[in-house]
């Protein structure tokens, strides 16, 4: 049951950090380069939560999957 809390808890961050990318994509219309994109995109931490989300719910169904076996 853990790990399924985990694996929701990765998810609502991959959730989280995937918008946060999304919604500064409006930057480039405003004259921002793709390369300047990815440098503010870079800075922000709201957008680091899409790779944590990830880690975490492949580490959970790691787990998950290891006690599914069993």
């Amino acid at each position: 049951m853990v790990y399924v809390f985990i694996f929701l808890i990765g998810f609502g961050f991959s959730i989280s950090g995937g918008i946060s990318i999304i919604l500064y994509l409006n930057f480039i219309p405003a004259g921002l380069s793709f390369i300047d994109y990815l440098s503010i995109v870079q800075t922000k931490m709201e957008c680091y939560f899409l790779i944590v989300g990830i880690i975490l719910m492949g580490f959970s169904l790691q787990k998950i999957s290891m006690y599914s076996v069993k």
